[in-house]
């Protein structure tokens, strides 16, 4: 089968891209409005580069900006919280569309922790914190296939105790999920070393 994107429409193109392209860390990020009410929502698009961390936020459906996205317009910072296996249903609670005044701590049951260097709060029950201030925001695409990314640099890291032997984060003990497509989400258990080839 040969599919060309630029004649699928957004969902379809969307959900071609998200079946290929996996599995895919969640950057589950949290903000906080100019009104001070928190919010926190997953994003599959997610990767780290140049000292920090990039990840990808579409615009809704009716062309407006995600709550996400506009609070780290307007605060210039955020938290990115792993999202380990335990945290699975309360993360998608999160992926809801609540409207701007809904707090999405309350609305997945989830402890908002003061972050050290940034006003966004980090969530208590996740194993990894990233605090993170804003670099700068790429526009990409028009219309219905419009989405920001953000990088961000990383001011700080939290990490549990736990995790951590002879200085470094132990995967088998981490057990962070990744996104797949459609309603697909993987575990990170399966796991194997292979040491890189000598220079």
């Amino acid at each position: 089968m040969k599919i060309d994107p630029p004649n699928l429409d957004r969902t379809e193109s969307h959900n071609l891209m998200v079946s290929i392209i996996v599995p895919r860390p969640i950057a589950w990020v949290s903000t906080v409005s100019e009104d001070g009410i928190f919010n926190l929502a997953p994003f599959s698009m997610y990767t780290a580069g140049a000292g920090g961390v990039v990840f990808g936020v579409s615009w809704r459906r009716d062309g407006e900006k995600k709550d996400t996205l506009r609070n780290i317009e307007s605060t210039k910072e955020f938290v990115i919280n792993v999202v380990d296996e335990t945290l699975a249903e309360a993360m998608n609670v999160t992926a809801v569309p609540y409207p701007p005044d809904v707090d999405e701590f309350k609305e997945a049951r989830l402890t908002p922790v003061k972050a050290d260097l940034v006003k966004a709060p980090m969530v208590g029950e996740s194993p990894i914190h990233l605090e993170c201030r804003l670099r700068q925001i790429l526009e990409s695409g028009e219309g219905l296939r419009k989405s920001s990314f953000i990088m961000g640099d990383l001011l700080r890291v939290h990490i549990r105790d736990e995790l951590i032997v002879d200085g470094e984060i132990q995967m088998d003990r981490l057990k962070a999920i990744a996104r797949l497509g459609g309603e697909w989400y993987c575990r990170t258990r399966d796991l194997f070393t292979m040491p890189r080839p000598p220079d």
